[in-house]
């Protein structure tokens, strides 16, 4: 008896530190979007409509921009949207709205297939929170835009319309994994216009990607080239990563945020499971790091003095912890605990950036292409992005019960 009486004890003692742990964490994170949004007040004051923040160069102390082409427009205006959700702003709202007005030319764009990332990371996020007919006229013609990109021989998107690094061809088709991405401006676009054809296309990519991108554990090349007259994978490659048959960090974050925005939109149990794979893959990795920011590469040369990437784990935070909902047990427990301990490091001061530094940016340390030596050790602006809808999804999963 007295040592059921220690059990009950001992778990009710456990439950009562766990819910201290999310109060202080919780605490921790409206302390952290507060800042978040003050500091992006900060970034407004350094651009123009037309001028996205791209990166930051702490050495020069220069803001780097892009124009609205750039496959990370849509970030800017995405991020401002989530911090207006929590924290009202006059100033962000003056600039989303003048961002957006900038931004909507893309709609017409059929040479890139990030239109899911320019266009749904803002205009999407714009009419889920105010819905109306002209954010869904834009985001329709983004989805008629990324769909002209689909070939039916290969059952994908064309990523890339060229590849020359990699000698790419005429009769080649190159799709990257980050292009997993963009299906979900496709199942907008069929849920608003109750045409499949968008919910086809984006089943049939995801298909050949889980196909032919992944490795038996799980892994995930960077590209995959397909001849796009038969359909048949050609060559497995890499960009980003640090080789061919490595496992570029963000890659793996961007196939377990693809699958799982796949079996929320779908309901099939095979990419529920593709997804928790995924995740296995990237906690069960003995170069994954205890406080679960993952090195640019998980097979990067010099661990453990590689580089870590922040950007990978703000993706993977919050994709965990949308997985954590449709999963159970020790697998949920897991996947909550990891995105917890993501978040808790990207909290720290060794990556959240205190107001007025960082060029106006919120994450530290980010790896952009490291092969190309392009963003390396720097502020991202899709870190900043996931960062804070991690940041919110936990929240409302400990809020609202």
């Amino acid at each position: 008896m007295v040592a059921v009486f220690m059990s009950c004890d001992k778990k009710t003692t456990d439950k009562t530190a766990k819910a201290t742990d999310t109060d202080m964490l919780l605490q921790k994170i409206d302390t952290a979007l507060l800042q978040a949004t003050k500091q992006y007040e900060f970034l407004a004051e350094q651009v123009k409509p037309g001028q996205y923040p791209k990166t930051y160069h702490k050495d020069k102390d220069t803001l780097e921009i892009s124009d609205s082409g750039w496959w990370c427009s849509g970030f800017y205006p995405g991020t401002m949207l989530y911090l207006m959700e929590e924290n009202q702003s006059e100033k962000l709202g003056a600039e989303t709205k003048a961002f957006l007005t900038d931004l909507q030319r893309e709609q017409f764009n059929t040479t890139t297939h990030d239109l899911g990332f320019m266009m749904f990371c803002s205009y999407g996020n714009a009419e889920r929170i105010q819905p109306n007919e002209s954010y869904e006229t834009v985001l329709m013609n983004s989805a008629k835009s990324l769909a002209s990109r689909y070939n039916d021989t290969v059952k994908a998107i064309r990523s890339w319309d060229s590849a020359p690094w990699n000698k790419a061809g005429e009769d080649d088709l190159v799709v990257i994994i980050d292009n997993m991405m963009n299906l979900e401006l496709l199942f907008w676009a069929t849920e608003h216009s109750k045409d499949s054809t968008y919910y086809n296309i984006a089943m049939n990519h995801a298909n050949t990607t889980m196909n032919n991108h992944f490795r038996p554990d799980y892994s995930s090349y960077h590209e995959v080239i397909y001849d796009e007259h038969t359909g048949k994978a050609k060559a497995h490659l890499t960009n980003q990563g640090a080789a061919d048959a490595s496992a570029w960090a963000r890659g793996q974050a961007w196939g377990l945020y693809g699958y799982t925005v796949m079996y929320r939109a779908t309901k099939d149990e095979a990419y529920l499971k593709m997804a928790t794979h995924i995740a296995d893959f990237i906690l069960q990795h003995p170069n994954m790091p205890a406080d679960k920011v993952p090195y640019w590469d998980f097979n990067a040369p010099n661990i453990p003095n590689a580089l870590r990437d922040s950007s990978a784990a703000a993706v993977m935070a919050s994709a965990l912890l949308e997985l954590s909902t449709y999963t159970e047990g020790a697998q949920k427990d897991e996947y909550l605990a990891s995105a917890t301990t993501m978040l808790e490091t990207l909290l720290s001061p060794e990556y959240f950036a205190t107001l007025g530094e960082n060029g106006g940016f919120i994450l530290k340390h980010g790896v952009g292409n490291m092969p190309n030596y392009t963003e390396i050790d720097t502020p991202l602006t899709y870190g900043d992005y996931y960062l804070v809808e991690a940041l919110l999804r936990y929240k409302k999963l400990n809020t609202t019960k």
